[in-house]
């Protein structure tokens, strides 16, 4: 069984989108690694609350820190909200632990890479029922890469419980994992560099409430 074709539209908050202008391509593309050897280009575990993540809080839900996680809560049908730190990347391996705290089984939350805009970005999602998905946001609409709905998964932790979840974007290959498994694969050429991210959003039922941690994005 698979969960159906959802009709995505970009619903946008004044105050979001004001806060996101910041996260788009302006800063340099980060490619090397550290000095020190390592290959981490950038980690949050969001303990501090002016690391630089949009802090956003509107009738329809929030995006912000709250201790000492990153909090993205939802609370419209149909809607999704996202976060961006504000910086830019060639490929990258990015990965994070999100945690179902609240609303419906029936929700979509994972990672962001390659973002452009509020309107151009992957997004590398699961939902708490066990679903995924690779989509591609572009022009104002969005997209489910290499399937025509969301497959189930054995390898998602399903409910209140938490996910690793990992997101390759090397070339114009994009991959997701979750919980060391990899769930897709597929490949897309339309943004080569970009911020990174973190995303949540509601099918029919309002109320969906995910925690993220341990933000990782490393050189591959």
């Amino acid at each position: 069984m698979a969960k159906p074709l959802r009709s995505f539209a970009l619903f946008l908050v004044p105050l979001l989108v004001l806060t996101l202008a910041c996260s788009a391509l302006g800063g340099p593309v980060v490619e090397a690694p550290p000095a020190d050897g390592t290959n981490v280009l950038f980690s949050d575990d969001f303990s501090d609350p002016d690391s630089g993540w949009d802090r956003v809080q509107a009738d329809e839900g929030l995006t912000d820190y709250d201790n000492g996680q990153y909090r993205i809560f939802v609370d419209q049908a149909r809607f999704d909200r996202w976060a961006n730190p504000g910086l830019s990347f060639t490929d990258v391996q990015v990965e994070a632990d999100a945690t179902k705290i609240g609303g419906p089984d029936d929700n979509d939350f994972g990672l962001v890479c390659r973002y452009q805009d509020i309107e151009n970005f992957y997004a590398f999602l699961i939902s708490s029922d066990g679903f995924y998905a690779i989509l591609k946001y572009s022009g104002g609409s969005s997209e489910i890469l290499g399937s025509d709905s969301w497959p189930p998964s054995e390898a998602i932790n399903q409910g209140a419980a938490t996910n690793h979840l990992r997101a390759d974007c090397i070339a114009d290959s994009l991959t997701l994992y979750a919980n060391g498994e990899q769930l897709h694969a597929v490949t897309d050429s339309a943004f080569s560099s970009g911020d990174v991210g973190l995303i949540a959003g509601t099918f029919d039922e309002p109320g969906a409430d995910i925690a993220f941690d341990d933000f990782v994005v490393l050189q591959p």
